[in-house]
């Protein structure tokens, strides 16, 4: 079992265990998939971030670059 399971299920099952209402195996189960989860998704994001910054920065140096420069007409 991955690390990130084991202390999402810690966390999960001390969540729910806090309010007493039921047994801490969903909060367990609940912790152990967040887990799995977030350790499935989080290269994801970081390449997306990383891409959506660059693209960003390259639009803006464009536009620094070509700013108050006229555009050429078409036709």
């Amino acid at each position: 079992m991955a690390l990130s399971a084991i202390i999402g299920a810690a966390i999960g099952s001390a969540i729910d265990g806090a309010d007493g209402d039921d047994s801490t195996l969903d909060g367990a189960l609940g912790g152990a998939v967040a887990g799995f989860a977030i350790r499935a998704l989080t290269p994801m994001l970081l390449t997306y971030a990383t891409g959506w910054l660059v693209l960003h920065g390259i639009g803006k140096a464009k536009d620094a670059i070509f700013e108050g420069k006229p555009k050429p007409a078409r036709g």
